[in-house]
Parts: structure tokens; sequence; C-alpha cells
């Protein structure tokens, strides 16, 4: 009996800051659906993007819907690093779940991705923002890993690249954009 998944390698999801700014060795990448979770600006940073008297936000993998990012492939013997890296950047605060989760790559081929999926009952899930608390929030927040307007920008400048098209980020963005202008 054939495995369900490509086993010879390990996968990560991207869904985020992850598709522009991965941080890892790896071998490959390529387009990926995710299904079961969408990505939503729905994650209160106090540490990469905000502090905790100042509060921005990030994305998460929210149940329900489907979600396309980039998969990335990972040798064996990178993973371990690799590995350990994710689990230090993702969680300094385990407002995630990993998971594997199944995605679909851009070739045809199904595989399990290393995904990190919010938990919904962590104190940092703001839910389902207006985009005016969105935009008031990620105007005003910078946090270790630099502004967050920059996350959210350069987020929404890669999804477009690769033409996935996320009508609530674009929104924010050209929104954020407006103000910028405005301000200068």
């Amino acid at each position: 009996m054939d495995a369900p998944y490509d086993t010879t390698s390990h996968w990560v999801f991207g869904y985020g800051s992850l598709i522009w700014n991965p941080g890892f060795r790896f071998a490959r990448s390529q387009l990926a659906l995710l299904r079961g979770a969408h990505r939503s600006l729905c994650i209160y940073s106090t540490h990469h993007r905000g502090t905790p008297e100042q509060p921005g936000l990030v994305f998460g993998l929210v149940h329900g819907g489907s979600c396309q990012g980039m998969a990335f492939e990972v040798s064996h013997e990178d993973w371990s690093a690799v590995n350990d890296y994710l689990r230090e950047r993702e969680q300094v605060t385990a407002v995630y779940r990993e998971a594997l989760r199944p995605v679909q790559l851009a070739d045809g081929r199904s595989v399990a991705a290393l995904t990190y999926l919010v938990d919904e009952s962590h104190i940092q899930f703001a839910g389902r923002l207006a985009v005016e608390e969105q935009l008031r929030l990620v105007r005003h927040s910078a946090g270790s890993s630099g502004p967050n307007t920059e996350y959210v920008v350069n987020t929404a400048d890669h999804l477009e690249r690769l033409g996935i098209r996320d009508r609530g980020l674009l929104e924010l963005t050209r929104l954020l954009r407006n103000g910028a202008s405005e301000a200068a």
C-alpha cells in the first residue's frame, strides 16, 4: 500500500512572514494549499511586532476554509536545526499549536507539512477584529523584529507577487499605505 504523503523529506508550511523571511535552510519551495484553516490577522503580538504595553497583530491559521502559502522542503540532515529554530521563533509565547497537516503542492503532490495553527484559547488570540481596529494596532506597534506595518505590508506584497489574493489583507494594506502618504 502506498503512503498517502511524500515522506522522503520534511516540509514546513508558511502563510505569513515565513513566506518572505523563512530564516532557515531549505532545499526548495513551492506554492501550496492547506485545507481546513485560513490566514487571519488574529494574534496580539507582544514580542516580535509589538510589546505588552502596545501589542501589534500577526497572522495565525484559524479553523475553517483554506489557505494558500508556501511549502518549504527541508532535508533530513537539516531538520533538527530547522525545527529548533522554528520553535524558538514561533513559540515565544506558545500561541501556536504545532501540527502535521496535509498540503497540496503546486506540482500535484500531497505532503505532510509542519504547520503552526493558532491556539484559539490562548490569551493572545484576538479573534476577528474590524479593519479599523487592525489598522490602529498595526500602525502604532513595533517589537523585537521591527515595525508591525512592515510585517503586514511585506506579507501582502509577497502574497500578491505569488498570485495569492487576500481581500482583507489588501484592504488593510491600502489603508496603511494611504496613511503613510498622508503623513508624508
